[in-house]
């Protein structure tokens, strides 16, 4: 089943997918002009994900937000209920205030595999209901319903991951936003700005107060995570593109491509070209197994 809300006047897209087949999503091609977010549910038994190259056990009733700027596809994507919309449809950082879930749910870097008790289950479960019924009634009010939809489940998602990666209610406070406010700077300028001291001065904070604070919540130091940002892309366009790598080197804000080179090694023990040539041969391999 896939039910689809267009929004012709602002272009808003909201899809729902389940049970489908084929459910992918490849950024870097096909995908690339669909700049949709992703609210994944896996229903069934655990099963395999692979996101941008890289694969991660997705476990049985699960739920996996993901970035509209992530490829991605799933070993039984039968299994799965999707949710996908544009930032036309619902802006999450303009409503940042309703939902409060960018720079965690979304942006972070880092994939939230997030698991649903039972009663997390039927509730989740009660909304893809609502949903179902929304997109197939076509009326004056389907779009507010649908958005107003959309709004409870990103809220639920969003409490739901704090309570599994943020168990102490008392750190889900002012500095946890700043931490939020942090990885969407990081996301909007980590091509041209890859020094911390840029990160705190946008957030009128020093270096060293921003860097307490993520210790405080058991967090990477502000650098790491600029760096592994930085890297994830590295790898996507290595993955995906045909880009060399000293187009690369300047794509990423990087002046000298010897530099970028030992900076890529350092952080994934593969030269930018080693690591293209594995992953091309980790895909020659895949296909000569699945054909034989």
């Amino acid at each position: 089943m896939k039910l689809l809300l267009t929004d012709a006047n602002s272009g808003g897209h909201l899809l729902l997918l389940n049970d489908e087949q084929h459910f992918d999503r490849f950024f870097y091609g096909r995908d690339g002009t669909n700049k949709y977010f992703t609210i994944v549910w896996n229903r069934g038994d655990q099963q395999r994900v692979t996101i941008d190259g890289e694969q991660f056990d997705f476990p049985q009733q699960t739920i996996l937000p993901l970035m509209f700027n992530q490829s991605f596809s799933f070993e039984r994507s039968s299994d799965l209920t999707a949710w996908q919309f544009n930032r036309e449809f619902y802006c999450i950082i303009d409503h940042d205030s309703e939902v409060s879930c960018v720079g965690f749910l979304f942006g972070i870097g880092t994939n939230l595999f997030i698991n649903l008790e039972e009663a997390s289950q039927q509730k989740l479960l009660l909304l893809l209901n609502m949903f179902v019924s929304e997109l197939n009634t076509s009326d004056h009010m389907q779009n507010d319903m649908l958005v107003m939809l959309l709004k409870r489940l990103i809220i639920t998602v969003t409490q739901l991951a704090k309570s599994e990666y943020i168990p102490d209610t008392r750190q889900q406070n002012e500095r946890f936003n700043i931490i939020r406010k942090f990885n969407l700077l990081v996301e909007g300028n980590f091509h041209n700005e890859h020094s911390v001291n840029f990160y705190a001065q946008k957030l009128n904070k020093s270096p060293k107060t921003l860097s307490n604070l993520f210790a405080l919540f058991d967090q990477k130091t502000p650098i790491q995570l600029i760096q592994e940002r930085i890297i994830i892309e590295a790898k996507r366009l290595l993955y995906y593109t045909d880009k060399s790598a000293k187009e690369i080197t300047y794509d990423l804000g990087f002046e000298d491509p010897a530099y970028f080179c030992n900076f890529f090694k350092k952080h994934t023990s593969f030269s930018p070209i080693g690591y293209r040539n594995k992953k091309e041969t980790e895909e020659r391999e895949k296909i000569t197994i699945s054909g034989e």
